[in-house]
């Protein structure tokens, strides 16, 4: 079947009244909307809706996940702050924290907020955007369920662990580095296994070394920890997957020491064999640039880098360069007018929420 491109409107509207549904409330439902459509708008469909059942309203179900978003704060100082999240929804903690740092910002020139016991909360450049709005650097980072194996290990131990940077441009779209520390995400294999494809070798190696590419039995062996995915740059030291697994382990630090939050395989989501929730750390930071120079400098210096970078010399056959950001910034700019792309299996997925969640209103959109 082709695909199906629905309205963002719709899929917007669907996915509040699902969550209410859910038990989770009416704001927080709408923020949680907000941060899975702008991975779809950007492209990154591995973090987009089709997380809406399995890592989301599947947990809320088992018990693992609560709708109801009760945040702490545990300690705070002027441009500081810990919060817990109590495993609530890991969309609302996050925009919340963010939104904590960028007023420490605002009123210090820098702010840093970060978060123990929080669940999924999506595209990690969602957050940083939020800086990068406000004139500010935005970055953000957290840690996940193991899936990485350390340079020389074939055990998964770290998370994918996303490091991610948003900055302000006098371009039509920011600069915003939004990348895992692994070669790719357990969500993109994710993907491939709803399409029914193979993943590219060098991906995931299994308990001997050698790499897996089926991507169905991929998802289950990292779950069992018979896979793991290799760290950026590759398994072994030949093409810097050193690198990768330093890095993730930067963010397993920063989302767990500073906030003594879970870590490493604490974060399995399993006690005593049964399900529980993931407990995820996270770190948030926004830095006001007007703290060190003129806003519209900086944006006019940054925009100067990313035109130079893209005028640069290509190689043979390549006719264009890209910058980090402005691939998803072309991405909006055609589905804003499509719509959001869906196929049979999705479909179907969101079929069946309309009848288990008694919106059938919402089942001629998806047929």
């Amino acid at each position: 079947m082709a695909l199906k491109f629905i309205p963002f409107t719709v899929v917007e509207n669907f996915i509040t009244s699902i969550m209410v549904t859910a038990g989770i409330p009416e704001e927080d439902a709408k923020i949680i909307g907000d941060v899975l459509l702008q991975a779809d708008k950007f492209g990154i469909d591995s973090h987009g809706v089709n997380r809406l059942k399995n890592i989301y309203l599947d947990r809320i179900k088992d018990g693992i996940l609560n709708p109801v978003t009760n945040i702490e704060i545990v300690r705070e100082g002027p441009t500081t702050a810990v919060v817990d999240g109590h495993n609530g929804m890991g969309h609302v903690i996050a925009y919340k924290s963010m939104k904590l740092a960028i007023e420490k910002a605002e009123r210090f020139g820098m702010g840093m907020v970060v978060v123990r016991n929080s669940t999924h909360y999506g595209i990690a450049g969602y957050y940083s955007l939020m800086a990068a709005k406000e004139n500010m650097i935005g970055i953000t980072g957290t840690n996940a369920r193991p899936s990485i194996a350390p340079t020389f290990g074939v055990e998964n131990m770290l998370g994918t662990n996303p490091l991610t940077f948003g900055m302000p441009s006098d371009e039509p779209f920011p600069f915003l580095l939004d990348c895992a520390t692994s070669i790719t995400q357990r969500g993109k294999v994710e993907l491939y296994a709803r399409l029914g494809k193979d993943l590219p070798k060098g991906w995931v190696i299994d308990e001997n070394g050698e790499c897996k590419t089926d991507s169905r039995e991929v998802l289950k062996d990292l779950i069992s920890g018979h896979a793991a995915l290799t760290p950026l740059g590759g398994a072994g030291e030949d093409t810097g997957g050193y690198k990768g697994y330093g890095y993730a382990t930067v963010v397993e630090i920063l989302s767990s020491a500073l906030q003594q939050g879970s870590y490493l395989k604490l974060l399995m989501g399993l006690k005593d064999g049964k399900k529980a929730p993931y407990s995820l750390g996270h770190f948030f930071v926004a830095m006001d640039i007007n703290a060190f120079t003129d806003p519209e400098d900086f944006k006019k210096t940054t925009g100067n880098i990313l035109r130079e970078l893209r005028a640069s010399k290509k190689m043979p056959g390549q006719n264009r360069i890209y910058t980090a950001g402005e691939k998803e910034y072309f991405t909006w700019l055609e589905r804003k007018e499509t719509g959001l792309p869906f196929n049979s299996e999705l479909l179907e997925e969101f079929r069946g929420l309309c009848k288990d969640y008694r919106l059938e209103e919402f089942l001629p959109y998806f047929t």
